[in-house]
């Protein structure tokens, strides 16, 4: 008996070690690291940290990184140049990996091949905003001063390229106007030049703007997609104001090419099943995402998709940046 119980404190003492080595292990690992190519509190970087608050029970320490510029770019280029170990990750929106492929000359990542797609996160769509230093009620009023004061009217956007660029662009040749593009490096800069009168107008996702919408020191027009949007429900679609247009857009996780196959299987699992849960799914959809939480390879082909449906669109508006 005694043999059995100094056996059993032998084995207690060897596991008790290992626990706290695994545990010092754990400690000595870097966190989970999600960066975001925008300033704090904006879209992005909202996603980002709903996503970091989900899956920190399957990685431990989650941090969120802001490396706000070019659109988005300069954070890709830090997640391009991560070593392939799932430590670092991006959570962005579709431009940077469907649309700066058609737009820029030189751009410095190839998005298909630079990255491995881990999750999409969710689809959302967009706003048409006046703000203090526009009289515009409507987007048809919008129009019929833009065309009555040729170049006199400005929009701002998240950045040059960005899928609210192009909506400018596209609402400019669909109502034969001339408006200015001001590229901001996120939704928060552009909402204080829009408050600030400096512009008039700004395309951006409906969260940026829905509480300032509500509040009246600024105005959704209209929104871009499908349907209505559930934070503003009483503005109406581009479609039903008249203009015949549309997009919507999505969120995802990307890492390094090359992760390996079970990091990817541990990220993707993890993130899908975040997106899923009752409450996170909620405050999404409350923020005006339609929630998704795909596989690697689901969020693959909605890549290749967009591509591809892009690159007419983009083509046809003549814009090109260096």
């Amino acid at each position: 008996m005694q043999r059995f119980v100094r056996s059993l404190l032998s084995a207690l003492m060897v596991g008790t070690a290992l626990t706290h080595a695994a545990a010092a292990h754990a400690q000595d690992k870097p966190p989970l690291k999600i960066l975001v190519g925008f300033p704090p509190g904006g879209s992005a970087d909202v996603i980002a940290r709903l996503i970091a608050d989900g899956i920190k029970a399957d990685f431990g320490a989650v941090v969120v990184e802001n490396k706000p510029g070019a659109g988005g770019r300069i954070a890709l280029g830090a997640v391009k140049a991560a070593k392939a170990d799932g430590q670092t990750v991006i959570v962005l929106p579709s431009g940077p990996m469907v649309l700066f492929p058609h737009v820029y000359k030189k751009l410095e990542y190839d998005a298909v091949r630079d990255f491995t797609p881990i999750s999409l996160i969710g689809h959302f769509q967009f706003g048409v905003v006046a703000g203090p230093a526009s009289t515009a009620k409507t987007v048809q009023e919008m129009i019929s001063l833009a065309r009555a004061n040729p170049g006199s009217a400005s929009y701002g956007t998240p950045g040059a390229g960005t899928l609210p660029h192009f909506m400018g662009v596209l609402l400019e040749q669909s109502g034969g106007i001339t408006m200015n593009h001001v590229p901001f490096q996120g939704g928060g800069p552009a909402n204080t030049a829009l408050l600030g009168g400096h512009i008039q107008y700004k395309f951006d996702v409906v969260s940026e703007t829905a509480e300032l919408h509500r509040s009246g020191k600024a105005r959704i027009l209209a929104v871009t997609g499908d349907k209505r949007d559930p934070q503003v429900p009483e503005v109406p679609t581009l479609t039903e104001a008249g203009v015949p247009m549309r997009a919507t857009a999505w969120f995802a996780m990307y890492g390094p090419a090359n992760l390996p196959a079970d990091v990817l299987k541990r990220l993707e699992t993890a993130v899908a099943k975040a997106v899923r849960e009752p409450s996170l799914r909620k405050k999404l959809l409350d923020l005006g995402y339609d929630p998704v939480g795909s596989t690697s390879a689901e969020l693959a082909t909605a890549q290749r998709t967009d591509l591809a449906r892009w690159e007419k669109p983009i083509k046809a508006t003549g814009v090109q940046l260096d």
